[in-house]
């Protein structure tokens, strides 16, 4: 599925292309729980050997790789989008965001990436694993904008994505569940101050070595920075233990990302 008709089907409905199983509001045994994604946001370095093939290779080789993204975006169930980070970092050259739901199906779709002529030429300096679930903050809020809440990963098709990895601190654990809400109603208010940048949240306990992934996507990044800023000033950032790498990447085609390779 082309970039342009993921666009189209976003404009219409107003509904994600990867859709979620209606969540409970809380667990019970009688209700089967939310139908949780499997999220993956690889990046990849080029080697630079790659450049100094032939023009006819280079573009060979980007076909190659498109068709494989292409072939396994599957509405509903398995969505790929791509970025550039030429530029803004120094260590990736390119990054997929995978959605679906099952870790094998996201390890077939990788192989056959690496498989490609220009699968040979890529190292992947970072990747990060991670899975949907419902907030245990927000259940039951009336506005749910930050992302926490929800069961499943809506990308809302903006031109720029944000994404780091995040820990929190052993202390933060120890706190009690009222004082985590009072921490993070603070959190919350602050975001909903920037409603032009949309947070997705995934979770990674014990699926990689990551708490958490964050990705913010928005058309302005200058509404990034001061939201970041301004929640450096917050009582709960006392409990943050790491939260970078942090990739600034540019939402394009994969035909667009593959020609900005070389």
């Amino acid at each position: 599925m082309g970039d342009n008709q993921f666009m189209a089907e976003q404009t219409a409905t107003q509904h994600p292309v990867v859709s979620p199983s209606p969540a409970p509001a809380a667990h019970s045994p009688a209700t089967p729980p939310a139908r949780r994604q499997i999220v993956c946001f690889s990046f990849y370095k080029l080697m630079p050997e790659w450049r100094r093939l032939s023009e006819s290779e280079r573009t060979a080789h980007k076909a190659a790789f498109a068709a494989v993204l292409d072939r396994w975006n599957k509405t509903g169930e398995f969505l790929s989008l791509t970025y550039s980070t030429i530029g803004t970092r120094g260590d990736v050259d390119f990054c997929v965001w995978t959605i679906g739901y099952g870790v094998d199906e996201l390890n077939q779709m990788r192989a056959e990436l690496l498989r490609t002529p220009l699968g040979g030429y890529l190292n992947s300096p970072h990747n990060f694993l991670a899975m949907t679930k419902r907030s245990q903050y927000q259940i039951g809020r009336p506005d749910e904008s930050e992302g926490e809440g929800r069961g499943a990963i809506r990308p809302g098709g903006q031109k720029y994505i944000f994404i780091y990895p995040f820990w929190k601190t052993r202390p933060w654990y120890l706190l009690s569940m009222s004082e985590r809400k009072r921490l993070m109603d603070e959190h919350i208010r602050i975001g909903l101050l920037y409603p032009r940048v949309k947070l997705n949240t995934t979770y990674s306990f014990g699926l990689d070595d990551q708490e958490f992934v964050v990705a913010f996507e928005t058309n302005f990044p200058e509404d990034f920075l001061d939201l970041v800023q301004q929640l450096r000033e917050t009582e709960i950032s006392l409990y943050t233990l790491k939260d970078f790498p942090i990739f600034s990447c540019v939402r394009l085609t994969p035909a667009e990302m593959l020609d900005r390779l070389g």
